[in-house]
């Protein structure tokens, strides 16, 4: 599906639009731990079509770091 909702909900421009699907890229994404209780994409998907991807688990503490580097980058 490609609807367009879940691309302008996320906080670190995690998600982009591919030739059929958006992307969500793991080196981006922080599952919005420090911005939002939940997944935004998670959240706003009216088809529930987002899962967690079995290839990148990441805990908390890792999601926060991250979240940390890209602040860095933004400043």
């Amino acid at each position: 599906m490609n609807c367009d909702v879940c691309e302008p909900a996320c906080p670190n421009q995690a998600i982009t639009q591919g030739e059929t699907i958006y992307l969500i890229h793991p080196s981006r994404c922080t599952e919005c731990v420090g911005h939002f209780d939940e997944p935004q994409c998670v959240v706003v998907c009216p088809v529930e079509c987002i899962d967690k991807d079995p290839a990148h688990p990441e805990t908390e503490v890792q999601l926060r770091a991250k979240l940390l580097v890209l602040l860095k980058e933004t400043t």
